[in-house]
């Protein structure tokens, strides 16, 4: 049974960059085993929250499993697994249901200054074992992108990602004509009926994010999509990470894991969610930079693939403590 005897929470500027945030918690039993989870950017209430109620949540308290620790922070739950799995000796994946030993990946590809750049960033990755890239899109810079791409490798599998920025359907339904696999995020997330109206009207899967499993109810019911964006550090919990994943692959969705921001625990937790036996489609932590990860090995993809530490404890990587107190803005320990 975990009994934390100390506490540490770590505010991190990432060097690159905007100066990106992210919030580490570390865990310490009485017995010298640590657990760490990861925030990324976190919001400016989170910080004096944490600092206000995590001491009496945590420290001194026993607890039987990550989900009696009702804390509702996902850095806090992912520490307290990253502990309780290393005290039994089990990775994280197997902890929580995944089966696959490694994991294809897709690579993500942002705006560029002009379509022939673009080409030849695509040619690049393709070259580096990449077989499913992701396009980044949004109006004004959609169709002519695509199509060059497409132009350029017909049997390549190609997503975009509309970062929740159209309106209408009417360059969606052009960009389908390209041989999408997924059309990713086309609207606002509130806007359940033009996802449904979308999908009705091309044959891309669309990809809808939901922070909750409740959140996919909607979509479920209206049939307004048959993919599922899973950013497990978008949840409070890894527990309800996989309500969601077994909700969305009982629906027969199939299931992408993102999540490649933060200092790379974050990432780690999303490899471990992605072995879970539903998430179909290829994973995505490899967003650059890689140089901002505390962790060791970094998490990546070689040649378009991840592996998934399966002989490690917990979330599988070391972490590099000096450097966590080197990029700290604030911290404290209780």
């Amino acid at each position: 049974m975990p009994r934390v005897r100390e506490l540490e929470v770590f505010r991190l500027v990432l060097p690159y960059g905007k100066k990106t945030e992210t919030l580490l918690v570390k865990l310490t039993d009485h017995g010298g085993m640590t657990g760490w989870g990861e925030a990324t950017a976190p919001e400016a209430k989170t910080w004096s929250k944490l600092e206000e109620s995590l001491s009496a949540l945590l420290v001194g308290v026993d607890w039987e499993h990550p989900d009696t620790v009702a804390g509702g922070d996902a850095a806090v739950d992912m520490a307290c697994w990253d502990l309780w799995t290393r005290m039994r000796g089990v990775p994280l994946a197997e902890a929580i249901g995944g089966t696959r030993t490694s994991l294809m990946a897709t690579i993500r590809l942002a705006p560029d200054p002009s379509v022939e750049s673009l080409v030849s960033r695509v040619n690049q990755q393709v070259c580096a074992g990449y077989g499913h890239v992701t396009l980044d899109v949004r109006p004004g810079w959609d169709v002519e992108p695509v199509r060059a791409v497409r132009q350029a490798y017909p049997a390549l599998t190609l997503a975009v990602d509309c970062g929740n920025a159209y309106t209408d359907l009417g360059q969606l339904v052009a960009l389908d004509h390209y041989g999408l696999e997924v059309i990713e995020r086309p609207f606002a997330t509130s806007d359940v009926h033009a996802h449904a109206a979308l999908q009705d009207e091309v044959a891309a899967s669309v990809a809808v994010e939901a922070g909750s499993s409740a959140e996919l109810d909607d979509y479920l019911t209206l049939r307004a999509a048959r993919v599922l964006l899973l950013r497990p550090s978008a949840f409070a919990s890894l527990s309800e990470v996989r309500r969601a994943h077994d909700k969305a692959a009982a629906a027969g969705w199939d299931i992408q894991c993102t999540g490649g921001q933060g200092a790379g625990l974050a990432r780690a937790a999303t490899v471990a969610v992605a072995s879970l036996p539903g998430c179909t489609l290829p994973c995505d932590v490899t967003q650059p930079p890689r140089q901002n990860q505390i962790v060791t090995p970094i998490v990546g993809a070689n040649a378009g693939v991840i592996a998934v530490p399966l002989t490690q404890s917990g979330l599988g990587h070391a972490i590099d403590e000096t450097r966590v107190r080197r990029l700290a803005k604030e911290s404290f320990r209780s």
